[in-house]
């Protein structure tokens, strides 16, 4: 049965607990990864997005046979002593959770698959995204994603540009690709269009006098898929003005350098996945 977490704050998360801890009190949450039920002591591999650790829960406590009934993706709130392990793991901290307090924060039936499990298909896994996305290597792409935004940035920040975000309902432009409409409830038989780009409001920025802008921004085109862009999209827009062609060169190849310096070359993420 679920039990509320009040009276309970998390002190550490699960990746963040290590040898300088050791006779320190912790509290953690998160998703079970796996349970061992061993004849004294049953152990609760616990995830979230920083990475596992693991909780033994002794015979001798009160929480024995409710571990016991604890199976994986059961979200659980642990307080206890941080001691060392006796059998260390390559892949887990040389320490572990000593039980003093366990509850369920949820119970979770048997999911349709295992988050452990690499080889689902693309179908299963999108179905049930809310478990795909507890998958360290899901996690690690949006982990990405928000680290090269940080880059870009801060990047053109430091080189005078200003953020500035541009409407999303607009009129249509007879740009290329077809539009995406959105029906006006105000104005019946109207319509507004999602913007392939916002190139004319960068237009009109720069003829404003902004002299450098940039966005991270959506965009819409309602055209057969490409290999590397769906109908919603993504993309980083920068508009200078006084400037000439080698300016626009050197500002994207340094901001390129530093987002392969600061985010690609320090990731552990496969190339393949990215």
């Amino acid at each position: 049965m679920s039990q509320s977490m009040t009276g309970m704050k998390r002190s550490h998360y699960c990746g963040e607990v290590n040898e300088s801890h050791i006779g320190q009190t912790v509290t953690v949450m998160g998703w079970v990864n796996r349970q061992r039920d061993l004849p004294n002591v049953i152990f609760l591999i616990l995830r979230d997005r920083t990475g596992l650790f693991q909780i033994a829960v002794d015979k001798e406590t009160e929480y024995y046979q409710q571990a016991k009934n604890i199976r994986g993706e059961f979200v659980l709130a642990a307080t206890g002593k941080v001691i060392a392990r006796e059998n260390t793991n390559p892949d887990m901290q040389a320490v572990e959770l000593d039980v003093t307090e366990l509850r369920i924060l949820s119970e979770a039936e048997v999911p349709p698959f295992q988050v452990v499990d690499e080889n689902v298909g693309i179908d299963q896994r999108l179905k049930y995204r809310y478990l795909d996305l507890r998958r360290p290597a899901a996690q690690q792409i949006l982990f990405m994603r928000h680290k090269v935004s940080q880059v870009v940035r801060r990047f053109l920040s430091d080189n005078g540009f200003i953020e500035v975000e541009t409407p999303v309902l607009t009129k249509s432009s007879p740009e290329g690709a077809k539009d995406y409409l959105v029906g006006s409830r105000n104005h019946p038989g109207k319509f507004y269009a999602l913007p392939q780009s916002p190139q004319l409001f960068k237009q009109l920025l720069m003829i404003s006098g902004f002299d450098r802008y940039f966005q991270i921004v959506k965009c819409y085109r309602d055209e057969d898929l490409r290999a590397d862009r769906q109908p919603e999209f993504t993309q980083i827009d920068l508009e200078l003005s006084f400037v000439d062609m080698e300016d626009v060169i050197n500002t994207n190849e340094q901001l390129m350098k530093l987002v392969c310096k600061e985010v690609w070359a320090r990731t552990s993420l496969p190339h393949s996945l990215v």
